[in-house]
């Protein structure tokens, strides 16, 4: 299976600044490389602070990295400065973010924000799009009537999977969700994640899934990557990293799991 994304040596760091004061840079991203294939669900997971965050926010270009590649079905989208390009790469690179209730506008009903990507991208005519909006209402299970309520109206679980369809609006492949079931109660978390299972089949997408939690991104990943300081201390088969972990560091955050001990990934 080909690669989508191939990560080689990234690097961030932060300067001291008015809000964040440091001695010294600090290093966020210190010198990773990993890949993702097509239709993969590829997991990053690591205690807050290892600079998870940053990698995906380097990936969506909302970050410059100081150095290294990302190279995006083979070209290098860090050294992109034309506005066109660095559009187009927006398009097909989406991310879901923790927090629905602070990523949608709440000034604005669900309608305009599903119709919004469209427009910024210039995709479809004026009957398309609210067709393509109808479609999408459809696959999450909403009626024609979301389209006039806001987010303040509909529960933490609906609002996030409004933050997904938007991320999906213009058919992107591959999806970043950062911390993307974090911010919801364990009983949501199970419907976003299958919902999230079912986009990705359907829509052939693949995933960066970023999470401090290793028993949902167990649930949802092939591969799962342990990141610790900024750096990258193992990656392995996600069944085989959950329950026959290599570093010191990833066995440490799995004793810290209830329950793990005899867990298995559900047959799919």
């Amino acid at each position: 299976m080909e690669n989508i994304l191939e990560i080689k040596n990234l690097k961030k760091s932060f300067k001291s600044s008015k809000i964040f004061k440091f001695k010294n840079p600090k290093i966020a991203v210190d010198d990773i490389s990993f890949n993702i294939k097509k239709g993969e669900i590829f997991g990053l997971v690591g205690e807050s602070g290892c600079g998870k965050s940053t990698t995906g926010n380097l990936i969506s270009k909302l970050l410059k990295a100081d150095s290294g590649e990302i190279l995006y079905k083979g070209q290098d989208i860090n050294k992109l400065k034309n506005r066109k390009k660095i559009k187009e790469i927006r398009k097909n690179i989406q991310m879901i973010f923790q927090d629905p209730y602070h990523s949608l506008n709440p000034k604005k009903n669900i309608g305009w924000i599903l119709m919004e990507p469209l427009i910024i991208h210039n995709l479809y005519s004026k009957d398309e799009r609210k067709e393509k909006i109808l479609e999408m209402l459809d696959i999450a299970g909403f009626d024609e009537s979301f389209l006039k309520k806001y987010p303040n109206e509909l529960s933490g679980g609906q609002r996030q999977r409004v933050a997904i369809l938007a991320a999906l609006m213009c058919e992107p492949d591959f999806i970043i969700a950062d911390e993307a079931v974090s911010a919801l109660d364990v009983s949501v978390q199970a419907q976003i994640l299958n919902f999230m299972k079912k986009l990705q089949s359907k829509m052939g997408l693949t995933y960066l899934f970023i999470s401090h939690d290793l028993n949902v991104v167990y649930y949802m990943c092939d591969r799962i990557a342990v990141m610790k300081e900024g750096k990258i201390v193992e990656i392995d088969k996600a069944e085989n990293l959950y329950h026959n972990p290599k570093d010191p560091y990833t066995r440490s955050l799995l004793d810290t799991i209830p329950g793990k001990k005899n867990k298995r990934r559900p047959k799919e």
